[in-house]
């Protein structure tokens, strides 16, 4: 943990939020040496921050002992040169525990995932992120998506809670981000923060830019950082040009061969981490592994990546 406030260092998008994919050996244990190689790798490529044990690192995957381990091993290879925010979610109680083993091993934020399974009101979704917020010291990014969608005017309380310092979208629907970028704006001193969380979020990149958002994960990062990156300095520079043609030559078409399989947005970006030489395992129960022919096709979608930002495999 350091002791700059969260969004203070995240306040300015100086590369992509990196996501990284969980190691497990072949025994099927989680591997910590090869998760902090691959956390290492992400931060001296130019990531801004480390999301451990989030959904592409398959959080509904780890027991609580697992997860502390690797969020102590990515705090490690981090070492104070990018924050470090950890997945919390499940139930309040469990979502409690997982943010406070997060604290333990030196997070310096939290992810806050929606509950599990239940459609709550809008009562019910305040109290529960309420209650992860209290329950440590640590920062609190509040991932809207699936079961937790909220009003503008749940937002503004969101954002009135202390110790909430920003909200991700992994819905997509503009007009409601608007609404409460707007509420927000209009109803607080401002200074809260905002995420792109859409799968393959550069496909967005352009929208979520009309609206003010910058920030965005990237699962591309986790195994072709070159390309990740170069997206990143157009989007950020109006450099409409690359952007556009990254979107044509790669990311559209990296999107439509993430469709072909269920659970692809985990699987397939894992399988791209293995193409480009970290051995990070297969995903665990219930996600599968991609078709033999579609990670032919990505290996093939890498290379066409690098060949349109001008570098070699």
């Amino acid at each position: 943990m350091t002791s700059a406030p969260l969004a203070a260092r995240l306040g300015i998008p100086s590369g992509p939020l990196f996501f990284p994919v969980t190691a497990y050996g072949p025994d099927g244990a989680v591997d910590p040496g090869v998760y902090r190689e691959h956390v290492r790798d992400g931060v001296e490529a130019g990531a801004a921050a480390v999301f451990a044990c989030c959904g592409t690192g398959e959080f509904h995957a780890l027991v609580p002992e697992e997860f502390e381990t690797l969020v102590r091993a990515a705090v490690e290879a981090a070492d104070g040169r990018v924050p470090v925010v950890a997945g919390a979610g499940y139930g309040t109680a469990l979502a409690v525990r997982y943010a406070r083993l997060a604290e333990a091993a030196g997070a310096d934020g939290l992810l806050a995932m929606p509950p599990y399974l239940v459609t709550a009101g809008q009562e019910g979704l305040l109290r529960h992120y309420r209650e992860i917020a209290a329950a440590t010291s640590l920062d609190v990014i509040v991932y809207q998506r699936d079961n937790a969608v909220f009003t503008p005017a749940s937002v503004v309380e969101l954002a009135r809670t202390e110790g909430i310092v920003g909200f991700k979208d992994g819905l997509g629907d503009l007009d409601l981000m608007q609404r409460i970028v707007s509420a927000v704006r209009g109803e607080t001193s401002g200074g809260f923060l905002y995420f792109n969380g859409m799968p393959t979020a550069e496909l967005t990149g352009l929208a979520y830019r009309g609206l003010g958002i910058t920030l965005y994960s990237s699962a591309v990062f986790c195994f072709a950082p070159e390309i990740a990156l170069a997206f990143h300095r157009a989007l950020n520079t109006g450099d409409d040009t690359t952007v556009n043609r990254l979107l044509d030559g790669f990311y559209r078409p990296f999107a439509d061969l993430r469709a072909q399989g269920r659970g692809y947005a985990v699987a397939l970006v894992k399988a791209g981490v293995r193409l480009r030489g970290r051995a990070v395992g297969e995903v665990r129960p219930p996600l599968h592994e991609p078709a033999e022919d579609h990670v032919k096709q990505l290996a093939q979608l890498i290379e066409r990546g690098c060949a349109l930002i001008g570098e070699d495999l």
